[in-house]
């Protein structure tokens, strides 16, 4: 069985999606890519917004998340961490 995603887990999932979009996704396909349900996604979404690592922006009458530099700063050190996690075996 499966272990179950950490909170650092789905905030890379969600920065990731978002970067793999070519920095900007809508909201629902974030939820579906970071594989979330809704209320999941607009809580880690609200922090992440209010930490400066996403930003909203309306386009053609759209809303789209936009990773922000301290988002992509984020991602890359949450990637560090993982790494030095299986290089050390913790």
């Amino acid at each position: 069985m499966a272990r179950k995603r950490s909170r650092i887990d789905i905030i890379a999932d969600m920065l990731s999606s978002i970067l793999d979009k070519g920095g900007e996704i809508k909201p629902t396909h974030l939820m579906y890519k970071s594989n979330l349900a809704h209320n999941q996604m607009k809580t880690y979404l609200e922090e992440l917004i209010e930490k400066n690592c996403v930003r909203k922006i309306t386009k053609n009458n759209h809303e789209y998340l936009i990773i922000t530099n301290d988002g992509s700063r984020l991602l890359e050190k949450i990637r560090e961490m993982k790494e030095f996690e299986r290089t050390f075996g913790l």
